[in-house]
């Protein structure tokens, strides 16, 4: 099997998706940082390996773990081993501790957060439009950041004094070009800024999700305050991340497709399917990171051994064409059906799917409502990826609002 190393610096995401998918549904890559693992590239194949009990989370089950090959200092060790949340256990322990998350963004809990959105939206949008007449934005960092870092943290019970810092922490934590030196100590300010964050919350409750982990650890659910810790660090890096680039991605798609643009725009088609059609075409998520397996299992003609790791290439398989049909690398916002699994798949789908919807679905249509002669200020082949293995995510957005 020819192993495909991930470029750390995502030069060209598309082409080294479509190489992964080449390979078959199951691909052996090389992380940065000469980290070996296998890749799931294909939709059948992911559906039916994240709903394996086979394939755990625990990262002793890790062959290369056990045998002391992963450095503490790896760039993406906080991905690899975040600590005890509902993302690195299976099970029981998952179930206790996603139960209250969950429970807290339900579809109709979330629909209640509307107005709120509705009005973090308008004042981004005015605060454009206060600018300069043809000076040009990164819509990225004063749109696309700034409402769900906003939101999640109102849900959170997160301090707005606390962003910089998270911003700062954050770029170092999802970024494989973090020099190994700084890795541990970034890893060590995490841990403080959330405990300190938590800590507050205990002394002071709110109306927020974190003061309801407190009060539930307290009340039997026996949630340990590193659990309680983590569970808050994976809610704020996922419930902002993701979002932001979906709202860019949709955002150059629409751009770069000016006749299924004016679709949109004039009724024909609807909001909901650009944001789905985006989430497969362009998902937010380009690999997840990292599952274990428990032992031998067969996929498609080939095998993932025991004590190997695991990552799901949710950007490859989203234009798998046995699952999207001949048309799976076109952009095309009247496909029907379109059953993505972009916010994953089995238990541990993620609970803040129908956040990331709502707010993309009223950040939207509110900026075009706003801005319906944007344009893009550089040419879309010039946009630039982080270097971040797990996000498709944008450098910037620049744009000129007409």
């Amino acid at each position: 099997m020819t192993r495909i190393a991930l470029d750390p610096f995502v030069a060209d995401l598309d082409g080294e998706s479509a190489a992964l998918r080449a390979a078959g549904p199951l691909a052996e890559v090389e992380l940065p940082g000469g980290v070996h693992c296998y890749a799931v590239t294909h939709h059948a194949e992911a559906r039916q390996l994240l709903t394996d009990s086979r394939i755990v989370k625990d990262i002793n089950v890790w062959g290369a773990w056990q045998r002391g090959e992963i450095p503490m200092d790896w760039p993406l060790i906080g991905l690899a081993n975040p600590g005890r949340s509902m993302l690195t256990v299976d099970g029981a322990d998952h179930r206790r501790l996603r139960t209250l998350v969950a429970q807290a963004l339900t579809v109709k809990r979330v629909e209640r957060l509307r107005a709120g959105i509705e009005a973090l939206t308008a004042a981004s949008l005015d605060r454009l439009a206060a600018l300069p007449e043809g000076e040009r934005v990164d819509l990225k960092a004063e749109f696309a950041y700034p409402l769900p870092m906003n939101v999640i943290s109102e849900l959170m019970g997160v301090d707005a004094a606390d962003h910089p810092r998270l911003k700062e922490l954050f770029e170092k934590f999802f970024s494989t070009q973090t020099p190994p030196e700084e890795v541990p100590q970034m890893m060590a300010d995490l841990g403080a800024l959330f405990t300190k964050i938590v800590d507050a919350k205990r002394a002071e409750p709110g109306d927020d999700l974190t003061s309801a982990l407190i009060e539930a650890s307290e009340d039997g659910d026996h949630l340990s305050n590193e659990e309680i810790v983590n569970t808050l660090q994976l809610i704020i890096a996922a419930g902002h991340e993701t979002t932001i680039s979906l709202i860019v991605n949709a955002v150059v798609a629409l751009q770069t497709h000016p006749e299924q643009r004016k679709q949109v725009l004039s009724g024909e088609v609807p909001w909901e399917n650009v944001i789905e059609e985006t989430l497969r075409w362009n998902t937010p998520t380009s690999h997840v990171l990292i599952r274990f397996a428990t032992e031998d299992v067969q996929v498609g003609d080939k095998v993932l051994p025991k004590g190997e790791a695991l990552i799901v290439s949710f950007g490859a398989l989203g234009r798998d064409e046995r699952q999207h049909g001949p048309t799976a690398g076109e952009f095309d916002v009247t496909r029907s059906p379109n059953r993505h699994i972009a916010f994953g798949h089995g238990p541990h789908v993620c609970p803040g799917a129908a956040l990331s919807r709502l707010e993309a679905g009223v950040a939207l249509p509110a900026l075009y409502e706003r801005f319906p002669d944007l344009e893009l200020a550089v040419p879309a082949a010039e946009l630039r990826n982080k270097p971040i293995v797990t996000q498709n995510d944008l450098f910037e957005l620049p744009v000129e609002l007409g």
